[in-house]
Formats: structure tokens, sequence, C-alpha cells
């Protein structure tokens, strides 16, 4: 078995070193035959170097550099392309999204789900304003939307290969991974976890008000990037 984290990062370079070392143990119980995959988008601090030196001791470390910014969802989406894994994790690396999650989420893909799905139970740390859009935001979603997407998950997940080849098959240029998660089906798992405040700093992702600016399916993207 061989089993892939996708991790999307921009200006991390405080927080890469810490997940590698909660994460290595976790991934070494389960499997020798991992890898860790850092999809980056060019960041004006360390997190490239950082990362480079942790895979000049490690190989199964990898890192995948675009050209310009793209964001978080394409990274996300990229480093799904790239994967090789029987089962592919997308994680954040500010272990707001727990490692010691990973073996729970492996144990249920190998009893037999497709996609395996952490749900909040609690958001420790993160704005009112921000619950209110997510509560919001989810559903409208599930009011409009063909498909229902489970409130409290974010992109944070485990998919089994012929899920994200289906996934990555799409072609689709928005990113937004829930939905087409949704879309493509297979069995799911809600697995339910209290989500702890970022280890250190503040996302540098914008993905609160970036989204608002594309016009109607901006204001979509608004309502999911920012849950």
């Amino acid at each position: 078995m061989l089993l892939s984290l996708v991790v999307p990062v921009y200006r991390e370079e405080k927080n890469i070193p810490e997940f590698i070392r909660r994460i290595g143990p976790i991934l070494g119980a389960i499997t020798e035959d991992y890898e860790i995959i850092f999809a980056m988008d060019p960041s004006p601090d360390r997190t490239e170097e950082v990362i480079l030196e942790l895979r000049r001791k490690d190989e199964r470390i990898k890192l995948l550099k675009f050209s310009r910014r793209f964001g978080q969802p394409m990274s996300s989406l990229a480093g799904m392309q790239y994967s090789r894994g029987d089962a592919v994790i997308v994680m954040d690396v500010d272990m707001q999204d727990p490692p010691d999650l990973v073996a729970q989420m492996v144990a249920k893909w190998r009893e037999g789900y497709d996609v395996v799905l952490p749900q909040r139970t609690r958001r420790t740390g993160e704005p009112f304003i921000k619950r209110i859009v997510a509560e919001t935001g989810y559903k409208v979603i599930n009011k409009i939307a063909d498909v229902r997407i489970p409130p409290n998950t974010g992109d944070f997940r485990l998919m089994a290969r012929r899920v994200v080849d289906e996934v990555v098959g799409l072609k689709e240029s928005h990113g937004f991974l829930r939905g087409m998660v949704a879309v493509v089906g297979f069995r799911q798992y809600l697995l339910p976890f209290e989500r702890p405040a970022r280890f250190s700093g503040e996302t540098k992702y914008n993905r609160f008000f970036g989204s608002l600016r594309i016009g109607f399916n901006g204001i979509f993207c608004f309502s999911t990037y920012a849950l």
C-alpha cells in the first residue's frame, strides 16, 4: 500500500517542521511506503528552503512548486494529480487538520469506504463571523445543489485512488474539492473531531475575500472556501 499526503502550502515555514515531526511517526506506524507532497504557491519566506532541507533527510517528502500563485484549491488538485497513492489524504499543514486522525481515516478506508470525511464538532479559535458564514453557506449550498455536501467538512479528507482519478478527470478549474468529491459519489464515512487552533500564525491563503471577485460563481465559492 502506498499512502499519499497532499499538503498545500503558502508562507508556512514555521508550521512545516512541526507538521513533519508529528506526522512522520503516525505514517510510519501505518506503512513505510508513503509520500508527502507539498504543493507550494511561490512563497516570499523560507517555505521552499525548509521543505528541501527536510527532503534531503527523507526523499518521501516531495515539493510541487508553481510558476505563480494559484491558491489553495488548485494546489490541492495539482497535488492529487501528481500523487501515486492507493489512498490520498488532503490536509493543511497548520495542525488544524489533526495528524492523529490519519490512522483512523486509513482504518476506515481499509474497511471499504472510498471517502473518509472528518467532520468538525467544534471550531476552536475561529471568529464568530466565520462560523456564521460557514453555517449559512452549507445551508444555502445544500438547498440549491444537486448533491449534498456534509456540513462542517473541509478539504481535509481521505480518497481512494479511484475517487482521485475521477475528480482529476473532471478537469474543473474552480478547485472546489468538496463539491467535486460529492459529484463523483462513492461510499463515504463521516469522522467527527474537534478542530484545534492553528499551531503557528494565521492562514496566508486569502480564501475569505479572494473568490468574491469573480462574479456569481465567485459568490458560490465565497460561501464554500470560507467554511
